[in-house]
């Protein structure tokens, strides 16, 4: 199978999933982390960054691509869509890290060819177990929002929340999953300090 019938699968599988098909889902995720893997492992060689960075890259990316499934437009390929998402958790692994990355405008317009790689990151992303340690609303509105696909405003209406505290508690909500994710805690309540 070439690259594009490739994409063109993992696209309908993710179309699927977007409209509640768990199975699609999880085929879409099996399917495509060998692709972010070596898309990863590129991008860090490209930045000089080190290897092992690649595999906290790729967790970071099958948590966003979770978590912000519904911003993917099912009329657009899919390939520069999770390209981007690898290209900015690695910068902003990099930029944590203290170093300086600038990207060349030619690196955002790319689609990278994928490596046939096999890999099973599903084991290590447990996004049910990370919801669960959100309080509520925070953990009803990822839910409503990043899982279900409402909006601001139906999650507002729903919860009785003002649009701005939904959209300030989304934001605040999703930065500590990163956070439970990548296991930056605090002390021994394994809850994230909100800035």
């Amino acid at each position: 199978m070439n690259y594009s019938a490739r994409e063109e699968e993992w696209a309908d599988w993710m179309r699927r999933a977007l409209d509640g098909d768990a199975q699609a889902y999880q085929r879409f995720l099996l399917a495509v982390t060998p692709h972010l893997r070596a898309m990863a492992r590129r991008r860090c060689e490209q930045f000089g960054a080190p290897a092992s960075e690649a595999e906290d890259v790729v967790q970071e990316v099958l948590l966003a691509v979770h978590l912000k499934r519904g911003t993917w437009d099912p009329a657009r390929p899919i390939g520069p869509w999770l390209s981007a998402i690898v290209r900015n958790k690695l910068i902003d692994s990099l930029r944590r890290r203290g170093r300086h990355v600038s990207v060349p405008i030619e690196d955002v317009m790319e689609t990278v060819a994928s490596d046939d790689e096999a890999a099973d990151a599903m084991d290590r992303l447990d996004a049910i177990h990370l919801l669960e340690r959100l309080k509520d609303p925070q953990r009803d509105i990822v839910r409503s929002i990043s899982i279900g696909g409402a909006g601001i405003r139906e999650t507002a209406e729903r919860l009785k929340m003002s649009e701005g505290a939904v959209r300030v508690s989304l934001h605040r909500a999703l930065k500590k999953l990163a956070a439970f994710y990548r296991g930056e805690t605090d002390d021994r309540s394994g809850r994230v300090e909100d800035e």
